[in-house]
C-alpha cells in the first residue's frame, strides 16, 4: 500500500513536499515497510480516513490513530497514510471527472502544510494533520485562490440562511470556503475567478448537492480589523463579500498569530509590525484587546457573484 522507495521522491514533489523534507520521508519509509504492525497501522489509516458518509463538513478523527504510531514516527506518520490514500483519492476523482490539475493543486496542499511545520518547528512533519483529511476524501478542492469544502448546513447557520430568502434546512448542502496562506494576495479579482471556478466545477462534478450558500469561519471576518485596515484592503474587501450568521463570544486570539506570524505561541510583545496587518493583530492585542472567529455567508451559486 505504501508507494515503492523508489517512486516516494517523485509522488512527494508532486505534492508539494518542500525538498529538504524529501531524503528524511524516504529514510522513514523502510522501517514501516520492515515493520508488519506499522503497516496495517497504515491499512487502518487509510480505512478509517475514507469510513463514513462525504460531503457532511464533519470528517472522520484520525487523531486516535494518528498517535498510536511510535514516538519517533509522530510528526510524520500522518503522511504515509495520506500517501497510501493516494490511489483511492486519485479513483474518487476520476470518478467524478475532476481534471488531473486540480487533483494535483489540491493535494498538494499536503507540501504547504508540511511547509508550515518546517517554518515553524525546523524539521520534518505536518501541520494540521487533521485538517488535510477533507483533501484526500475528496471533499475540499482548491479552485484558483480559494478553496471549497462539501458540507451541510448546521443548526445554527440554516435558520439564518433561510430567513434570507434561499430554501434551507439543517443538513441541506453547502460549500464551506477557506483562504490558504502561501497563495499570494486575497485580492478581489483572484476571489472573483476562484468563486466563478467553483460555481462552474461543483454544477459539473456534483450536481447533485446543489449548495444553497458558501460560508465562511475565519478571523479574517472579524469585524475589529475595519479599525486597522483601509476600506479598499483585500482583507475588508474580502469581509465585504459575506452576511453574518452568527458572533462568537468566544476569543480566539492564537488563530491570526497563528496566519499572520507563524507561530501561535510567539510572546505578544514580541510581535513584528512590518505590515499593516502585523500590525492589526499585535497592537489589538498588545491594546488588551481580543481576536475572534468571524461566521459569514453569501447565497451560491448566485447570477451576480457578490464583490
Amino acid at each position: 500500500m505504501l508507494p515503492d522507495a523508489d517512486d516516494l521522491p517523485e509522488l512527494l514533489l508532486d505534492l508539494a513536499v518542500p525538498h529538504e523534507d524529501i531524503n528524511d520521508l524516504v529514510a522513514r519509509r523502510r522501517g514501516i515497510a520492515a515493520d508488519p504492525g506499522l503497516l496495517r497501522l497504515v491499512e487502518e489509516g487509510v480505512e478509517a480516513l475514507f469510513h463514513g458518509p462525504e460531503g457532511t463538513g464533519h470528517p472522520p478523527d484520525l487523531a486516535e490513530l494518528f498517535d498510536a504510531a511510535p514516538q519517533e514516527l509522530s510528526r510524520t506518520f500522518p503522511v504515509y497514510v495520506f500517501l497510501a490514500a493516494v490511489p483511492r483519492t486519485l479513483a474518487r476523482h476520476r470518478d467524478r471527472g475532476i481534471p488531473p490539475e486540480i487533483s494535483r493543486r489540491t493535494l498538494g496542499d499536503l507540501g504547504r502544510h508540511m511547509a508550515a511545520h518546517r517554518r515553524r518547528h525546523g524539521t520534518t512533519g505536518v501541520q494540521a494533520r487533521g485538517w488535510l483529511v477533507r483533501h484526500f476524501r475528496g471533499e475540499l478542492y482548491q479552485l484558483g485562490r480559494l478553496q471549497f469544502e462539501r458540507a451541510r448546513l448546521g443548526q445554527r447557520s440554516a435558520p439564518v440562511i433561510a430567513a434570507a430568502g434561499p430554501a434551507a434546512v439543517p443538513g441541506t448542502p453547502c460549500l464551506n470556503l477557506h483562504i490558504p496562506d502561501f497563495h499570494g494576495p486575497l485580492t478581489p479579482a483572484a476571489c472573483d475567478r476562484s468563486l466563478a471556478w467553483a460555481r462552474e466545477f461543483f454544477a459539473r462534478h456534483f450536481p447533485e448537492e446543489r449548495p444553497v450558500a458558501a460560508l465562511c469561519h475565519s478571523w479574517l471576518l472579524d469585524r475589529q480589523l475595519r479599525r486597522y485596515l483601509p476600506a479598499d484592503s483585500n482583507i475588508i474587501r474580502f469581509q465585504d463579500r459575506f452576511r453574518t450568521a452568527r458572533e462568537d463570544t468566544e476569543p480566539a486570539d492564537t488563530e491570526p498569530v497563528q496566519f499572520v506570524f507563524g507561530d501561535p505561541g510567539l510572546p505578544v510583545a514580541e510581535l513584528p509590525r512590518r505590515t499593516s496587518v502585523e500590525r492589526a493583530v499585535g497592537d489589538h492585542l498588545r491594546a488588551g484587546g481580543h481576536w475572534y472567529i468571524g461566521h459569514g455567508w453569501f447565497p451560491f451559486p448566485a447570477e451576480e457573484l457578490p464583490r
